[in-house]
């Protein structure tokens, strides 16, 4: 695929990420993933509490709730439940995995990550890059 269109697909599917995101009851950050292999969308994801409990994502304080799972996470768990495998996919996700999300990231197979926004934290990243995935930021969706 040449570059342009492989780039026309990538803004694409970080934009359906972000559309995901809007889903999270979360306050302080929603948060969207897509997971692509082969072309085809094979999982997604938000940030938001674990199946079966409030969505309420924080506490009185206005700090996250410890149990709260990241998009990333939740994508890569729906896949785990599937009969689909997540090896040599793409990960497209609205802010850049924290480091316990890339751990998560580079077990599962993923060999791309794209993201949107940054994370304070780039630790994430330097484990991924160290792990081999190609990682690519675009923060322009719209050009």
């Amino acid at each position: 695929m040449s570059k342009e269109k492989q780039l026309r697909y990538d803004k694409a599917y970080l934009r359906i990420a972000q559309e995901w995101g809007k889903l999270s009851h979360c306050k302080r950050k929603q948060v969207g993933a897509i997971i692509v292999k082969d072309r085809m969308i094979i999982s997604d994801g938000y940030n938001g509490t674990p199946t079966g409990f409030e969505n309420c994502c924080e506490d009185d304080e206005g700090y996250t709730k410890w149990y709260v799972l990241h998009a990333e996470a939740n994508a890569i768990l729906k896949v785990a439940s599937s009969t689909q495998s997540c090896k040599g996919a793409t990960l497209y996700v609205t802010l850049s995995p924290c480091t316990e999300c890339s751990k998560l990231i580079h077990q599962s197979g993923i060999v791309r990550v794209v993201y949107v926004t940054a994370y304070k934290d780039d630790s994430g990243l330097r484990f991924l890059e160290k792990a081999g995935v190609e990682i690519e930021q675009i923060e322009d969706l719209d050009a």
